[in-house]
């Protein structure tokens, strides 16, 4: 399901996008993620907020958000199926040789069997350094960390290693030798009553669905901590999860070939403090 930030909605089998768009040829542009159950779009604000972060980042023009609202509820009442859908946000710079206008649309996505079974069963991840050190993000602007961009080459480059490797997801390592983030997701690790994160002055992405989680879990007398995290960390962890809008949240069972703690029992609670955030 297509729709134009105008609300117009097309065809997805048919051509809309010109051939000079620069999100096209260079990434040039960002994106968000939303997940929408029953019709019901989970984190809108945060997500359009990160959206308009991430275009300033990138000096796009500020997100029309009464547009990107108007939008989203049209592709979302045209979803022909309840459960659940991925709705996604592309807004880009436009045609490299056009009038100076941008590209904005929302496209509807069913959800994968891959990521379904994965909330389920929990996935192997791997450990990959991604190439900086967080004192190096205050300096470094063009660098575009923290910003969620089409310019995903990279991060899809480590999804294809991992599963070269048997593993079907990534957490990315500083040269500091902290923790920074998955390709798509945040890292929560547990230990005790205690959920950790990494705070976006390290380059990462704030999360959408860790922010949930972790609103979810003071409430029920949890302790959440948003710091930096050694790499070691992650093996002493009681366990680790994946966060994001399509995975809700997922176990990592096994680490760089390595079995972690299992607690079904952890996951479950986990699982329900987040979906208390929309009951």
């Amino acid at each position: 399901m297509l729709a134009m930030l105008d609300g117009t909605v097309l065809d997805p089998d048919a051509p809309h996008i010109r051939v000079d768009d620069l999100g096209l040829l260079r990434g040039d542009g960002v994106f968000e993620t939303v997940l929408v159950v029953d019709g019901k779009p989970r984190e809108l604000g945060p997500h359009l907020d990160r959206l308009a972060r991430s275009a300033a980042m990138l000096d796009l023009p500020e997100p029309d958000r009464a547009a990107w609202e108007r939008v989203c509820s049209v592709v979302i009442s045209e979803w022909p199926a309840a459960g659940e859908m991925a709705l996604k946000l592309v807004y880009t710079r436009g045609p490299e040789f056009g009038d100076g206008s941008t590209t904005s649309f929302a496209l509807g996505l069913p959800i994968a069997a891959s990521q379904l079974r994965a909330r389920v069963s929990g996935v192997a991840a791997v450990t990959l350094a991604r190439g900086f050190d967080p004192s190096d993000v205050p300096g470094a602007p063009w660098l575009l960390l923290g910003a969620k961009t089409l310019s995903y080459a990279v991060n899809m480059a480590a999804g294809r290693h991992a599963a070269a490797q048997g593993a079907e997801e990534v957490i990315f390592t500083a040269a500091d030798d902290t923790v920074l983030e998955g390709p798509t997701s945040t890292a929560v690790l547990v230990r005790g009553r205690t959920l950790r994160t990494v705070p976006p002055s390290s380059g990462v992405l704030a999360g959408t669905t860790q922010g949930a989680l972790f609103r979810a879990a003071e409430r029920a007398g949890w302790t959440t901590k948003v710091e930096p995290i050694p790499v070691a960390d992650l093996r002493a962890a009681d366990a680790v999860f994946l966060a994001s809008s399509v995975r809700k949240i997922t176990r990592v069972r096994v680490l760089d070939g390595v079995e972690l703690a299992a607690s079904p029992e952890l996951h479950a609670e986990l699982n329900a403090l987040y979906e208390s955030e929309y009951a």
